[in-house]
């Protein structure tokens, strides 16, 4: 399944160093288990967006992700596509941008047809360049954060609500940032995703820098030795035991002097719950950990 890393740092912009595929592939392994896409995503000192991005369906092209690259923001954004709909094309390759926020998304839903008519109703088709889930689920955040006075939180709520009530659902795990805030969400059950409050002065080691990694996304920071932070990731990322799984259905906030707040504004489960059997084999296998 599409790897999510997400990574709030605080009011102050700090450096970070990436690597998208921390692990090497193997060419004896099956296509589905060679990733789709990676990207990061940052914010400029003046908070504009910037994106770095690459569809990595030819194996040749695996050294973009594989190569480090430093980066200063005040928060960060990172994700390993897996697809499940949309070509290995750039224009489908995470995060997207929509008005000045960056939105990254590790599940599955049908009913696009229905929700491209809902964008339609709400004036916003022209937002989605590709033809993935995520970019049409992020330009319904979009609409509704427009329509709710840039109130993100409450655009994420009306525009999930509406998807869980109205489309076939597997999993809707997001994360949606800003220069200054950061918004992730686990819904359902389906897919995890946890969240580690880092406070370096109540670890063993205060010093060390940050160094979180998995099997696919490998970040770290030395600026980050001694200073606060918050990172989501689609699994735990050092033997930090901080970590923990979201709640299904928890959306978490974190502000720009990182106050984590939790609410959950949804029903347990979607109306009309998605199996990995409901899914064509190549958008199953794109869900599987």
């Amino acid at each position: 399944m599409c790897r999510l890393f997400g990574l709030h740092a605080g009011s102050r912009p700090v450096r970070a160093t990436f690597w998208l595929l921390d692990a090497p592939d193997s060419l004896s392994e099956q296509s589905r288990k060679e990733p789709d896409g990676a990207g990061i995503g940052t914010f400029d000192p003046d908070g504009g967006p910037r994106v770095t991005k690459r569809p990595l369906a030819a194996w040749e092209d695996h050294a973009f992700a594989r190569e480090a690259r430093e980066l200063r923001s005040t928060t960060f954004l990172a994700h390993v596509r897996y697809a499940s709909t949309g070509a290995h094309t750039l224009v489908n390759t995470h995060p997207f941008e929509q008005d000045g926020r960056l939105f990254a998304h590790n599940g599955a839903f049908h009913g696009l047809d229905r929700l491209d008519a809902r964008l339609r109703e709400f004036g916003v088709a022209e937002l989605v360049q590709g033809q993935t889930d995520s970019e049409r689920l992020f330009a319904l955040i979009t609409a509704e954060s427009r329509r709710a006075g840039g109130d993100v939180a409450e655009g994420i709520t009306r525009a999930v609500g509406w998807v869980a009530a109205e489309l076939p659902v597997l999993a809707l795990n997001i994360i949606v940032t800003t220069a200054t805030d950061l918004w992730a969400l686990r819904y359902p059950a389906t897919h995890p995703l946890y969240v580690l409050e880092r406070d370096p002065l109540t670890e063993p080691a205060p010093v060390a820098p940050l160094d979180a990694r998995s099997s696919r996304i490998h970040s770290r920071s030395t600026e980050l030795a001694e200073s606060r932070s918050v990172l989501f990731a689609t699994k735990r990322m050092n033997q930090n035991p901080g970590w923990r799984p979201m709640a299904p259905g928890e959306l978490v906030h974190v502000g720009p002097d990182l106050a984590v707040t939790s609410t959950f504004p949804f029903p347990d489960q979607p109306a009309h719950p998605l199996t990995l059997a409901d899914l064509e084999p190549s958008a199953a296998a794109s869900q599987m950990s």
